[in-house]
């Protein structure tokens, strides 16, 4: 998961003072009589790009009064680009957002609240887990346009020859860890188990979500204390010294590809859109699996939104920028030409449109599978939240490596949240 580079951090401060200027709840009528010209600005490569093209002369057909004058740029270029158009006052009129700054930017007063454009933004169509998400203190200032979930994506042909049973609902932490454990000793130590689950706080997330408990509250703190990352980073600790996981070393080595995809490993817990990148990498058959859980009514899961489109509060024709959003989450066509783009389709419709194959094939499958045991998206991360994840990757790299105990790390943790969070 990538995330806001500190360069772009710089541009950014500028926010608030820029949208507080000249910046009422509604500029213009809303209205789209009469020829209105919308700037639409979202991250990707070139691929997305021509299949976005697509979507827009389709929308324009529709509506021909209103012109798309469309913006594109890698992920980091984009956000550089985003921060010095907004602390300039001149967003787009629709952008592309990332979950993990939908908090920021919406608490900076930059975003539009599309509650007040409901006569023109369809979101009863949104699959079950999505319809909260993009909300912010009660406004809506996102529509998620693709969503993915947790999982445990697996090469089965292992799992079968050291004899253990593929993952299945109601499997426990306790049986991932055996299962790994059998797998490495039957390989030799040549192939793994897994990687090791501590390097990731989406781990910590979704056994926390399992205890009923959250990441990050409501409000932008931690929804943990330190006994209880203490307890997490100590499974990561003894994996590490048990040697049934990937070393550390190895992994760091071969970044930036997955041990998966390098057949070092028989499994991964990650966002299931990866899926695919694996497959692509190995010849082995991959499968997809739910997490493991130590509470049977509880996965712990819930649809992340891989990306939504968002409205600048400074925008002069709202209503035309929701018939644009409204478009692009639930016109079937547009759903057609993106396929799992930008993520699997965040409304029914669109899912429903798409012939999904191979590995993506087996992501839909996965997620239908798994539908009735995910839970509501949690609160929008708090502004930080992106830079605290880099931290804990790091701490929990030093971790093991054996270079700082579970005590030290908790309260490296604990003080970078303090700095970055203020928890």
């Amino acid at each position: 998961v990538r995330r806001l580079r500190a360069g772009a951090a710089c541009a950014i401060v500028a926010m608030t003072a820029a949208s507080l200027v000249g910046c009422g709840d509604d500029q213009g009528d809303g209205s789209t009589s009469g020829q209105v010209t919308l700037r639409y600005s979202w991250w990707g490569n070139a691929e997305r790009a021509d299949l976005m093209q697509q979507a827009i002369s389709l929308f324009e057909a529709k509506y021909p009064n209103i012109k798309i004058t469309p913006s594109f740029q890698e992920y980091e270029a984009y956000w550089q680009k985003m921060a010095t158009e907004t602390a300039g006052g001149n967003a787009p009129d629709v952008l592309q957002m990332d979950f993990s700054y939908l908090r920021e930017y919406a608490d900076r007063g930059v975003l539009y609240d599309l509650r007040k454009q409901s006569a023109d933004l369809r979101l009863d169509d949104l699959v079950e887990g999505l319809q909260g998400a993009g909300e912010v203190n009660g406004g809506r200032f996102g529509v998620p346009i693709g969503g993915n979930t947790w999982g445990y994506m697996y090469n089965p042909a292992l799992f079968a020859k050291a004899g253990v049973p593929e993952p299945r609902l109601g499997w426990t932490w306790t049986d991932y860890r055996t299962a790994i454990a059998k797998i490495t000793a039957d390989n030799g130590g040549k192939i793994f188990g897994a990687g090791n689950y501590v390097g990731s706080y989406y781990n910590l997330e979704v056994q926390l979500r399992q205890e009923g408990k959250l990441l990050f509250t409501e409000g932008g703190k931690l929804g943990f204390d330190r006994a209880r990352l203490a307890r997490f980073l100590t499974e990561g600790r003894q994996l590490a010294e048990s040697k049934t996981v990937l070393p550390i070393e190895k992994g760091v080595q071969i970044k930036p590809k997955h041990a998966l995809a390098l057949d070092l490993i028989a499994g991964d817990l990650g966002w299931d859109n990866f899926m695919a990148r694996y497959a692509a990498a190995t010849k082995a058959q991959l499968k997809l699996g739910p997490v493991p859980s130590d509470n049977p009514k509880l996965l712990g899961q819930y649809l992340k939104p891989a990306m939504l489109l968002s409205a600048s509060k400074r925008g002069r024709h709202p209503a035309a920028a929701a018939k644009l959003i409204s478009f692009m989450i639930n016109d079937p066509e547009v759903g057609k030409i993106f396929g799992a783009n930008r993520g699997m389709p965040a409304t029914n419709a669109q899912r429903a449109a798409v012939r999904f194959e191979g590995p993506l094939a087996t992501v839909a499958a996965y997620e239908d599978g798994i539908k009735d045991q995910l839970t509501k998206a949690p609160p929008a991360p708090p502004k930080g939240a992106g830079t605290l994840e880099q931290a804990f990757i790091r701490i929990t790299e030093e971790l093991q490596y054996g270079r700082i105990t579970v005590d030290q790390a908790v309260t490296q943790f604990f003080a970078d949240a303090a700095d970055t969070l203020g928890s």
